[in-house]
């Protein structure tokens, strides 16, 4: 390969949530420290172990180069590059300039979207297993989260309920849903017939919906992502869609994601009470590390990272069926995360789930607590680091946990 995916980062001291705050609890769901004579392997925050594309930090550097960072406005060349690269990597042919608005990360997106399409006390639709951060943002902003299931089907491929979507949307007459296109953690990419039906569940109880799309780039062959506003007409109207490169380029620190929507009512709406918080005010480092990613070097960059990820999806998930009995875990199509379902496991071995993931933590497998996620026992697994290292987790997981 012409990029590095093999090299041992050392993130020690580097300002990397997933290494240095092991141990502190400041969560309370931080795995704890490993024994000594075993290293720590970071399985649970979603940031990637490997070094960004060089374009990005190129552009940076080259933006440092100057030494005055005042005021300023995102500039042609940044939105150009968002335009480009959703139509070369999604077929989006429609999408303008004004379509587009910065945010603080894709939560600035739901909360946003959640306090001008709610009010406090109303509940908001969102498939489980979920993303805990969104049951965060509904809840924290008072709000309650109704849980509609994803289930496996006879291949073992998680898949939605629509009616049961129908059923709790009619029953507790809700108008808002939080979406999640790819979906984490299950790794589940969308087919186009799947998204079909969603909308057309949520056009029916008039549902206006917030689409997470921050791991669009990031599927696996055979799997396209397909923008949920791309859906329908309806969907085009009714969808505020979130995305960004931190997921794709392990930018998470320099906090910069966008959001697209194409209604103008919905974008006054959300953009309006942005504005008026005078909290969404882009980096400028930011604007400069979306540039420098959606590159060409960038779209190079990225397939040589999706070969890598899906080498080490395919690495665990046969592990797992080969070594872990009574562990069951689905095969993803994209993202980075397994969701591991320990439940026969645990039931065959007579260990609670805290049981196993402290006995991981032991050993230096920093796997994280899928209770958090929806998963009754279950554990999410982050992938996103050298094979060696993917490869070093498990063969522990075997020797000291999975016996």
């Amino acid at each position: 390969m012409k990029y590095d995916f093999t090299s041992i980062m050392d993130r020690r001291g580097r300002d990397a949530l997933a290494i240095d705050s092991v141990g502190e609890k400041m969560w309370g769901n931080e795995p704890e420290k490993p024994q000594d004579g075993f290293d720590f392997i970071p399985m649970w925050v979603a940031d990637m172990n490997f070094p960004t594309c060089p374009s990005v930090t190129e552009a940076i550097i080259k933006r440092v180069q100057h030494p005055a960072f005042g005021y300023f406005r995102p500039t042609e060349e940044y939105y150009d590059s968002i335009i480009k690269w959703q139509k070369d990597h999604f077929g989006v042919n429609s999408l303008e300039k004004e379509h587009i608005g910065y945010e603080n990360g894709v939560h600035g997106c739901v909360t946003s979207a959640v306090q001008v399409l709610s009010e406090p006390g109303d509940k908001i639709l969102i498939h489980s297993p979920f993303y805990l951060g969104f049951r965060e943002d509904i809840e924290g902003l008072g709000r309650t989260s109704v849980y509609t299931p994803l289930k496996k089907d006879s291949s073992g491929i998680w898949r939605m309920d629509y009616e049961d979507m129908d059923r709790k949307l009619k029953e507790n007459h809700i108008h808002l849903a939080i979406f999640c296109s790819p979906h984490n953690p299950t790794g589940r990419v969308w087919e186009r017939w799947e998204l079909e039906k969603a909308m057309e569940v949520y056009e029916a109880n008039d549902c206006y919906v917030i689409s997470d799309e921050i791991w669009a780039d990031l599927t696996f062959s055979g799997h396209d992502h397909i923008p949920t506003q791309m859906t329908n007409d309806w969907a085009k109207e009714h969808v505020i869609a979130a995305y960004a490169p931190s997921k794709t380029f392990n930018l998470a620190g320099l906090i910069g994601s966008y959001h697209i929507i194409y209604s103008e009512y919905l974008r006054d709406r959300v953009c309006g009470h942005a504005h008026a918080t005078h909290y969404n005010e882009m980096n400028v480092l930011s604007m400069h590390a979306l540039i420098g990613a959606y590159q060409p070097q960038g779209y190079e960059w990225l397939e040589e990272l999706r070969t890598v990820l899906q080498e080490n999806a395919r690495y665990a998930v046969d592990f797992i069926r080969d070594h872990f009995d009574g562990v069951d875990v689905a095969c993803p199509q994209g993202t980075y995360m397994i969701f591991l379902d320990c439940t026969e496991y645990c039931r065959k071995s007579g260990k609670s789930i805290d049981e196993v993931l402290k006995e991981g933590w032991k050993v230096g497998v920093g796997w994280q607590d899928g209770r958090a996620f929806g998963g009754p026992c279950h554990i999410r697994m982050n992938l996103a680091s050298p094979k060696s290292r993917i490869a070093e987790a498990f063969e522990r997981l075997e020797g000291y946990v999975f016996l």
